[in-house]
């Protein structure tokens, strides 16, 4: 099977929809985890967020039973957007770019900030002439299309970080909060789908309703996998309806200003039925199969 080459940087401990695009990516047979990079999330609610994101790639590895390389990025943002966040795995995005081709490019997914893209950047501006793909769970919808008011969470937590990136003429596909948060999953699908199919199921499951019991102020029985699109989108490229837009840069409060203006691709649907069809698939047979 040929395989295509990704890193994923996770904000794994962050919330609880991380958990399941490490899973899928780790379960998929065309995808070749390069290595998995554990992200801040900034300091709201711990001051050791990169670590929690760590110790959290450890437990998923456990379950799945891989030794898949992990490199810590950086513990914090950006301090402007010219001073690298200098980390290993800063530094593996630069190694994996290095062996990337026109044939065999190199995916970078990022559920959470871009800090270790933008440092990876500033340590060495010729990836930007690479044939590395950016994947970004992040930034509000465009053109007032949205899911919720305020600044959006990913961005918010470095964005010197993104305005590194979208200046840097980096291939970048950007999935928007309008168009992640609609891939949601409830309480009942999991636990007919997955639950009792492994210890990998029921860990997924228990800690997202763990998660949304002690966060979530209002009734829910279900959740947003919104960093599931960027493993759905390397598993299929053509999963997705885009729009090439004009990049643009982000303002203190998170909104798109002005920018360089060269193209970034903005997805605006992705196939939903796809994405959870094909988790679902997997994690079941990883369960069969780890009996």
């Amino acid at each position: 099977m040929k395989r295509r080459r990704v890193i994923l940087d996770t904000d794994a401990k962050n919330e609880a929809d991380d958990q399941f695009a490490i899973v899928h990516a780790l379960l998929s047979p065309s995808l070749d985890v390069r290595g998995l990079i554990p992200a801040h999330f900034g300091e709201h609610r711990s001051t050791r967020s990169m670590e929690e994101s760590r110790e959290e790639i450890d437990r998923l590895l456990h379950l799945v039973d891989l030794d898949t390389p992990v490199a810590n990025g950086a513990a914090h943002a950006l301090t402007d957007e010219h001073t690298p966040q200098d980390s290993p795995g800063a530094r593996l995005i630069i190694e994996e770019s290095l062996l990337a081709s026109e044939e065999d490019p190199l995916y970078v997914g990022f559920l959470g900030p871009l800090t270790d893209m933008a440092s990876a950047i500033l340590l060495d501006p010729a990836i930007t002439q690479r044939p590395v793909v950016v994947l970004w769970i992040g930034g509000p919808g465009y053109d007032g299309v949205d899911a919720c008011p305020g600044r959006e969470f990913n961005l918010g937590n470095d964005i010197a970080a993104a305005n590194v990136v979208f200046d840097s003429g980096i291939t970048v596909w950007q999935i928007p909060r309008n168009v992640f948060a609609q891939v949601s999953v409830g309480y009942a699908e999991l636990e007919e789908k997955i639950r009792g199919t492994s210890p990998l199921a029921d860990y997924l499951i228990d800690q997202l309703v763990e998660w949304n019991t002690a966060h979530h102020p209002a009734p829910i029985e279900s959740r947003t996998l919104g960093d599931s699109p960027v493993v759905a989108l390397m598993l299929f490229p053509g999963g997705g309806s885009f729009r090439e837009r004009p990049a643009p840069r982000f303002d203190p409060s998170g909104s798109y200003v002005a920018g360089a203006g060269h193209p970034v691709r903005v997805a605006e649907s992705i196939d939903v039925r796809f994405l959870l069809e094909d988790m679902f698939a997997k994690i079941r047979r990883f369960g069969r199969e780890s009996v």
